[in-house]
């Protein structure tokens, strides 16, 4: 079940919500629970089980470390915890990709072919659980008795699926009680529209122009339609995934929840550093509190920061998904921000004319969304090969897949990722009466959430890109 689904839209929310709100409140996170449980089983029925088994598992390692004294013990039952999580993630997620990769490797089936499904959310919620026995462990949190309090956090169906990732020691206190007030509502339903209309109007039109030019050989690209492609796919993710965080983040206000923000306009950015600080943020921030930070982080020379970040991105890279493209993406950020820490990041700063430096975090995203994009290594060599292929083809030569509405449709996707929404707002708040922002606001998300009731009944939608991570 996805959340731009007339299933989830008219029916499986619209009753959650009246019986969240008839329950009284002892009763709530157990209603929470079983219907987020219903939802995971909608699209997993199988994989619930393996859910279920982390809840459990999670549960018993906080009361274990809960009642165990600092020192060898507790370490070793955080470590046991933590190698349980990542040997279901990996198991389910890389067993297949370590055999290929050994297979290739020797050039000949040393293994046998291994083939699992993916559980859907699973390198969410096992983030999640990982966070909960880690604040355990460092005592930021105690242990939570509640079962049915720690299965609500593992598998709260906002977020379950493809985020935010959402830290225990953030959430700890609003799992016991919350404060639902009509404002809160009010602006959950807004934020909730609002990343549909992300997801329906701007996800989708470019996703069908990316898909079909990703689509073609590399023989059949050209230097137009390779550029084409790759600035489809590059605003298509950003839609796709922060509406997708919008909608969480909004049905989290509809319930009484506040998640933290997941994006903040990452294609403003001067720097790979902060292109970081603002894209995926729920991601970056638990790299950082729970891989870098205890690696040393920068506190121990220069040496040990390069390689920190190495590591670091390597597994962002790996987190997103079972191939070595994925991987090379990881490591390429991670290189740029090693770069910006030896010399590029003062050149950056210092630089008088700003532009330049958006122009190079821009054009260094596109290089990175390209190996994320392609299905395999030599693919994106190919696509890059016709990036640069200046004669091969005119921009005009994309025309072919980039329609006049598709075109419109990346004029707005790219005015609205931040190049006029900030000056916008400020434009609004400085000479626009309060009670007319506030009508003008309702009527466009009546607009919005009309149009995208339109494109469902069409059929013109897609899954959300970050479901298969």
């Amino acid at each position: 079940m996805v959340f731009s689904s007339s299933i989830f839209l008219w029916l499986f929310l619209p009753v959650v919500l009246v019986l969240y709100y008839l329950a009284q409140e002892r009763w709530r996170n157990v209603l929470l629970l079983a219907a987020s449980l219903f939802f995971y089983a909608w699209g997993e029925p199988v994989y619930i089980l393996l859910m279920v088994v982390s809840i459990l598992i999670n549960y018993m390692f906080g009361c274990i470390m809960e009642r165990t004294e600092g020192g060898t013990k507790k370490k070793f039952w955080l470590i046991t915890a933590v190698v349980l999580n990542l040997g279901m993630l990996g198991v389910f997620k890389y067993a297949g990709f370590a055999v290929e990769s050994i297979n290739s490797i020797a050039g000949t089936e040393v293994l046998p072919h291994v083939e699992i499904a993916l559980p859907i959310g699973i390198s969410f919620y096992t983030f999640q659980a990982l966070s909960y026995v880690i604040d355990v462990y460092r005592r930021e949190v105690k242990g939570q008795k509640n079962l049915i309090s720690l299965a609500l956090y593992i598998s709260f169906f906002p977020q379950l699926i493809a985020g935010p990732i959402v830290k225990y020691h953030d959430i700890n206190e609003q799992l016991g009680s919350r404060q639902c007030t009509a404002e809160k509502f009010y602006k959950g339903v807004q934020r909730f529209i609002w990343g549909l209309g992300k997801k329906m109007i701007f996800a989708n039109t470019l996703a069908g122009a990316a898909d079909m030019i990703f689509g073609l050989t590399t023989a059949e690209l050209g230097f137009g339609t390779a550029w084409a492609g790759i600035i489809c796919y590059s605003l298509q993710i950003y839609y796709d995934f922060s509406g997708y965080s919008d909608m969480a983040i909004g049905l989290g206000k509809m319930f009484g929840f506040e998640f933290k923000e997941n994006f903040n306009y990452p294609y403003v950015s001067k720097s790979i550093r902060e292109f970081w600080r603002r894209w995926h943020i729920s991601l970056s921030t638990w790299f950082k509190e729970y891989l870098y930070i205890p690696l040393g982080g920068s506190r121990k020379g220069n040496g040990r920061t390069y390689i920190n970040l190495f590591i670091v991105f390597f597994c962002t890279g790996l987190w997103h998904g079972a191939s070595w493209n994925f991987v090379i993406w990881g490591m390429f950020h991670g290189v740029l921000l090693v770069i910006e820490r030896l010399f590029l990041g003062r050149l950056l700063d210092k630089n008088p004319v700003k532009i330049v430096n958006h122009i190079y975090v821009i054009l260094m995203v596109i290089v990175g969304w390209v190996f994320f994009r392609a299905e395999d290594l030599s693919y994106a060599l190919g696509y890059l090969q016709a990036m640069v292929s200046f004669g091969k083809e005119t921009f005009l030569g994309a025309g072919v897949f980039v329609t006049p509405y598709i075109l419109t449709c990346i004029a707005g996707a790219v005015l609205m990722s931040g190049v006029l929404r900030g000056r916008i707002e400020r434009f609004v708040r400085a000479h626009i009466n309060q009670k007319v922002i506030d009508v003008s606001e309702v009527i466009l998300c009546v607009f919005i959430l009309g149009t995208a009731a339109v494109m469902l009944g069409s059929g013109a939608y897609n899954p959300f890109i970050y479901f298969r991570f």
